[in-house]
């Protein structure tokens, strides 16, 4: 752990230097770049920082003991080693989550899809139910928002919708969402009163850089299409929309939001992009077996992740044993301590797997 405290420290007073060097603060992509870097590196130098002052505390409060022959300044010197070394073992704590690895991927802008599972009519109302829910939690956590593209009920619910949340670490706070989601409550359209299970399957993939993925421009055929929404408002900013299919792996995206035709062929790119590097990741991953191992989830769509059950206001994590009885609340877009406890779960495996 000190070696890997040294270096990631040593960096982060190289970023100091660097950021006030005239050069770098001229080019406004560099400076960026290495202020982000900065401030993710921040908490760990000062937690660095706290940790050298308790382990002087300590040492001088030791040395007190070991050298003074006054009873009341012996016991000060015991009072001050304990509350030293209680300091320096919750920092040492502290400390090793930061120097765990990070997902190179956590700072990106996802792509999230949303779609309509077992259950009909009622899984795509439900849908929306999930789209809502993440866009009023993006909102209050300060990401943005957009859609990217939807298949709509006449109720009012989609087969299917994409839309996109950018913002400094949004696949950090949104990747353990990927998976199957059920819900238990009685549809709109039951008149018995009968509770129906319905599924929902969500995909989040981290938003891809061209230097990620590789598209050679003849692998891509480019259609403009109509939406395939509802119909009504929606169908005088679907005439640009644009259909973009992959040859070699057959992949399809399809962008109607915008009502240019060039944002929604650049949009559409944005998909592809993160769809081929999902393709690269989930190859990695079979490759690292025991890197899966120390995940929450493997995001593997098909993986059941989370209930929601109507009738008794609950929500159940089926990964991490975690229910809830807020439904409602949560529904409503405070998702946040949810994904606070898988984010502390995953925490936890991957510290007990470090050497």
């Amino acid at each position: 752990m000190l070696d890997k405290l040294e270096t990631a420290i040593a960096r982060f007073r190289e970023l100091a230097s660097r950021l006030e060097d005239p050069a770098v603060t001229a080019d406004a992509a560099t400076y960026t770049s290495l202020a982000k870097e900065y401030r993710r590196l921040e908490p760990l130098a000062t937690a660095a920082a706290q940790y050298a002052d308790a382990k002087q505390a300590a040492d001088e409060a030791a040395l007190l003991l070991e050298e003074s022959d006054d009873s009341e300044l012996k016991e000060l010197a015991e009072a001050e080693l304990a509350d030293a070394r209680r300091k320096m073992t919750l920092l040492e704590e502290k400390l090793k989550v930061f120097l765990l690895p990070r997902d190179p991927h956590d700072d990106r802008n996802v792509i999230v899809e949303i779609r309509a599972g077992a259950g009909g009519e009622e899984a795509a109302l439900f849908a929306a139910v999930l789209y809502r829910m993440y866009t009023m939690y993006a909102e209050s956590a300060g990401f943005k928002t957009s859609r990217v593209s939807e298949n709509e009920t006449e109720l009012g619910g989609f087969r299917e919708i994409v839309f996109m949340v950018e913002g400094d670490g949004a696949y950090s706070r949104f990747k353990f969402e990927s998976g199957v989601h059920r819900v238990q409550r009685v549809p709109v359209t039951e008149s018995q009163g009968r509770i129906q299970t319905s599924t929902v399957t969500v995909a989040v993939l981290p938003e891809a850089e061209e230097i990620d993925v590789e598209i050679n421009p003849a692998d891509i055929v480019m259609e403009s299409c109509k939406s395939s929404g509802a119909g009504g408002q929606h169908i005088n900013k679907t005439e640009s929309a644009v259909r973009l299919t992959h040859k070699p792996t057959g992949i399809v995206v399809e962008c109607q939001e915008e009502r240019s035709q060039f944002k929604n062929r650049d949009k559409a790119m944005k998909m592809l992009r993160a769809k081929l590097l999902d393709i690269k990741r989930t190859a990695k991953e079979k490759e690292i077996a025991g890197e899966r191992r120390a995940q929450v989830g493997t995001g593997d769509r098909s993986e059941r992740i989370r209930t929601y059950n109507y009738p008794q206001g609950r929500l159940t994590d089926h990964r991490i044993g975690l229910t809830l009885y807020s439904l409602d609340k949560i529904l409503n877009g405070n998702i946040g301590d949810v994904i606070d406890a898988l984010i502390t779960a995953d925490t936890a495996l991957k510290l007990g797997q470090e050497p």
